[in-house]
């Protein structure tokens, strides 16, 4: 494999972009978060978050709207009382949907165990016989659930979230200023999985971006244990691009079969 040259690379930059990654779509948020997790009194210790305050936006109580009593739990899928589904609360973080620190690191398998738990529960074949307001109201908490749950689960979309909920994102174009060389890298990386001619070249491709997808991981948690979120998002820009890398590859080994 050789080195294309800058011409061939700026010709090709547009497949890199970020814009063809993984996007995250976020609820919008009333409370705006300082640029510094320590700012925020975010501290991390042994994987775990430690913070005075939540971060999502503080909740406003609420009562049932069948019976009328007020709701002790949060989120509240039921009403304790008359057992009614609750309309979703949207501003509520993700994190606290699927009752996960609010970390980096998170437990996925606490968090399919909670996924399981709650689409077993709030499913709306369980209120096929139940009013239409309960009905929609099941729908849109499953609905929920299921972003909460798909977002958390892995790496990239996880800390893209955490990011925005401290004010930060990822915008278009992002690759306009990354390194020439990591550019270079990962064009050569792109051209290897289209050149492969066999399984046994895309697969060692395919544990070679695993690798570096498990070396971002530790870098970013790291940043985030130190609060540095722009340390952190550049190392997620990176993260993006090798995700794209890795999902090609699997494109490719199923070409072979």
């Amino acid at each position: 494999m050789f080195r294309s040259g800058c011409l061939r690379m700026t010709s090709r930059l547009s497949r890199l972009s970020v814009a063809n990654c993984v996007s995250t779509s976020i609820p919008k948020k009333d409370t705006h978060f300082k640029s510094s997790a320590k700012e925020n009194g975010i501290f991390y210790n042994l994987n775990k978050v430690f913070t005075p305050r939540t971060c999502y936006t503080s909740r406003v109580k609420v009562n049932c709207w069948k019976c009328k009593r007020l709701l002790d739990r949060e989120p509240a899928f039921f009403c304790s009382s008359c057992e009614a589904v609750q309309p979703p609360e949207e501003e509520t973080s993700f994190f606290t949907i699927m009752d996960c620190d609010y970390t980096f690191t998170v437990d996925t398998h606490k968090l399919q165990t909670r996924y399981l738990q709650l689409q077993r529960s709030l499913h709306p074949d369980n209120f096929s016989q139940r009013s239409a307001k309960e009905q929609e109201y099941s729908e849109s908490q499953s609905a929920l659930v299921n972003k909460a749950y798909r977002t958390l689960l892995k790496p990239l979309s996880r800390g893209l979230y955490m990011l925005e909920l401290e004010g930060m994102r990822l915008e278009e174009g992002t690759d306009s200023g990354a390194d020439p060389n990591f550019l270079m890298e990962l064009m050569e990386i792109n051209e290897a999985v289209d050149e492969a001619q066999t399984p046994e070249e895309a697969t060692k491709i395919g544990r070679d971006t695993k690798v570096k997808l498990a070396g971002l991981t530790d870098q970013i948690d790291a940043a985030l244990h130190e609060g540095d979120l722009h340390a952190a998002k550049a190392l997620l820009v990176q993260m993006k691009y090798f995700a794209n890398i890795e999902e090609k590859v699997k494109e490719k080994l199923s070409d072979f079969m």
